[in-house]
């Protein structure tokens, strides 16, 4: 329940910010070309908190914190008395009414800049992208990659840690193979092509970088037990706090990552388990219970390891001075930008399972996770979901931003507004399109629970 109340904070947090970001554009750009802006909202339904401010604007908090508006005066929605017409929105020019549009998805840009910029200044934990291990008969073993290897760079563009080299692979997929250059702890530097035309990932179950077959350096999961779920598979059996795991059915283990693979390939199939407890070996039944995913069957213990952290030469703090962090912030917003036009395009066409989508529940779980983590988490998690927004709401549906540019595009061309009616038209459209979207994507959360 803790988890609960603490991911809807952080997601509530998170939203209002945006929200509040993302509106604001439309109401400075709006004030700035003489419009009356009656009220400024974040969130709807009945309101929890008002103040009439010295210009005129009512500001409320409402109670429903899933989104916000910015109400202005606008003849085509109430009567405009003569003397307050030249305040009016519709009778503004239609260059003064784009700019009023596209300012709320502009904001949503520049506020994950600054986040961007914060973050940087702040410093964020890192760890180099070298490899610990390659898994066997994987695209990256058929490359020729090696443990110990370091990635400089993919498809020519310099990667500086993991979190790189995860948005470098999202980007790739569709593709046909993608091109890596290598160091290896002797300072040789390779090219590898990397083939992915049956490369495949469920990114409920695994990042892009293990489907690949790349095992970061990272936290050492030993094999001691550090947790037990409670009622779980290795509970039954006997398995406690602070046992050493040795063999499963006579057979030695490795690493975790053995033990991992021994019983996600035995779900409800009985294996003896060895372990040692106060410096005596012990046996016992474990059966790993029966856990479906969404294409395959695995097996489930119910065990966490004990971890040891990252190595101190793989660890560094990625951070830049004040004006450097303007830099890297503007550069990363850009990649996530041109990354999500990518998978957009890639959904359209069917690259992109549409089992992908992520609604209101991932996002408050992502909310929650990376509030508990620290704040240069959160910032970043925050430039996501806000350069996200402001694409979102650049898309030609007459409901978003982007469909009421669309139409003041063309009046700009033709030099007469669309015609109202077939205005209401594409608003009825680009409504049901937006429902079924959000519906997929509540579907597609419920389904990951």
């Amino acid at each position: 329940m803790g988890g609960i109340l603490w991911n809807l904070g952080a997601f509530i947090v998170a939203l209002g910010i945006l929200v509040a970001v993302h509106e604001y554009g439309h109401f400075w750009v709006a004030r700035r070309n003489g419009v009356k802006v009656e009220r400024f909202s974040i969130g709807f339904g009945k309101a929890i908190w008002r103040r009439m401010g010295k210009d005129g604007t009512e500001y409320v908090l409402a109670m429903i914190p899933l989104g916000g508006y910015v109400k202005m005066l606008d003849g085509r929605v109430d009567e405009v008395p003569e003397a307050l017409k030249d305040q009016a929105f519709n009778h503004k020019s239609v260059w003064a009414r784009m700019a009023i549009v596209v300012a709320g998805p502009m904001a949503n840009f520049v506020f994950a800049i600054f986040a961007f910029w914060l973050m940087f200044l702040i410093g964020v934990p890192a760890v180099k992208p070298v490899l610990n291990d390659v898994t066997q008969s994987s695209p990256a073993a058929e490359a020729g990659l090696l443990p110990g290897m370091e990635i400089l760079a993919i498809d020519g563009k310099t990667v500086r840690t993991w979190e790189d080299v995860n948005f470098a692979l999202i980007a790739r997929i569709g593709d046909d193979a993608t091109e890596f250059s290598v160091q290896d702890n002797r300072g040789q530097k390779t090219e590898a092509s990397i083939a992915l035309a049956n490369w495949q990932f469920n990114p409920d179950e695994q990042s892009p970088i293990s489907a690949l077959g790349l095992v970061p350096v990272g936290p050492a999961l030993t094999l001691t037990v550090a947790q037990v779920v409670e009622n779980g598979p290795a509970s039954a059996a006997g398995v406690k706090t602070g046992d050493v795991l040795q063999a499963i059915n006579g057979e030695t283990l490795t690493d975790w990552r053995d033990l991992v693979n021994k019983v996600q390939a035995s779900p409800e199939i009985e294996m003896e388990l060895a372990v040692l407890r106060n410096g005596q070996t012990q046996s016992m039944l474990l059966t790993p219970a029966r856990h479906e995913s969404t294409d395959r069957v695995i097996g489930y213990a119910g065990l966490a390891p004990q971890v040891l952290p990252v190595a101190d030469e793989y660890r560094f703090d990625l951070r830049y001075g004040p004006l450097a962090a303007i830099g890297a912030g503007m550069s990363r917003t850009w990649d996530l930008t041109v990354l999500t036009f990518q998978m957009l395009g890639k959904l359209v066409t069917g690259v992109v399972s549409v089992d992908n989508l992520s609604g209101p529940i991932s996002i408050a779980k992502g909310a929650g996770a990376t509030a508990e983590y620290g704040l240069v988490y959160f910032l970043g998690f925050m430039a996501l979901v806000s350069v996200n927004l402001g694409i979102i709401n650049l898309l030609p549906l007459p409901v978003l931003d982007g469909g009421h540019l669309l139409f003041y595009v063309i009046e700009a061309v033709t030099g007469r507004p669309v015609p109202e009616k077939i205005q209401e038209v594409g608003f009825k459209i680009g409504a049901a399109l937006l429902m079924m979207l959000m519906g997929l994507a509540l579907f597609n959360d419920f389904a990951r629970l």
